[in-house]
């Protein structure tokens, strides 16, 4: 007796939905308050959001002090933000360097179609990289949450007295 094995057509759908673009923003985000939330819901308008977090070897070569976070615990607060896709911490491996493009090698893997950045992290060499790899530059302005415009320095300032 010969068995008979019928083939299976299978039909994969395409989705009508029309793929989302990718954004990607940096910076340190250390004591992530409410004007970095405002930042992030803006770029996510523009589709699903990457956020690449100075680690904590940049942020003391940037800023040439401790963050109050370390990069684990400032990932983990990002990267729970509902208009945050993925958040990771950056590994300067083969970038432009520590501080103002840490970000790179990342940048390079996930392809995003937008780079935003609020008018204050806005640079030449953020310009030319982007122009370099194709990537939209888009250029937004700094968030205030009511009449307040918040910074991370101005919190320690305030965490100082």
């Amino acid at each position: 007796m010969k068995k008979v094995i019928k083939k299976k057509k299978v039909v994969t759908k395409k989705s009508s939905a029309p793929k989302r673009k990718k954004v990607f923003v940096s910076g340190c985000f250390d004591m992530v308050h409410s004007c970095h939330v405002m930042f992030f819901q803006k770029a996510a308008k523009y589709g699903d959001l990457y956020v690449s977090i100075g680690s904590d070897k940049t942020y003391r070569d940037y800023k040439h002090k401790d963050p109050v976070y370390p990069e684990n615990e400032r990932k983990f607060i990002i990267e729970n933000l509902k208009c945050v896709k993925k958040a990771f911490i950056a590994r300067p491996k083969g970038s432009l360097g520590p501080g103002v493009i840490d970000f790179e090698a990342e940048l390079k893997k996930i392809k995003p179609d937008y780079f935003f950045v609020n008018e204050d992290g806005v640079n030449q060499e953020k310009r030319d990289l982007m122009k370099k790899l194709g990537i939209k530059l888009i250029v937004g302005q700094r968030s205030k949450f009511g009449k307040v415009e918040r910074a991370s320095s101005d919190l320690r300032q305030i965490l100082k007295k």
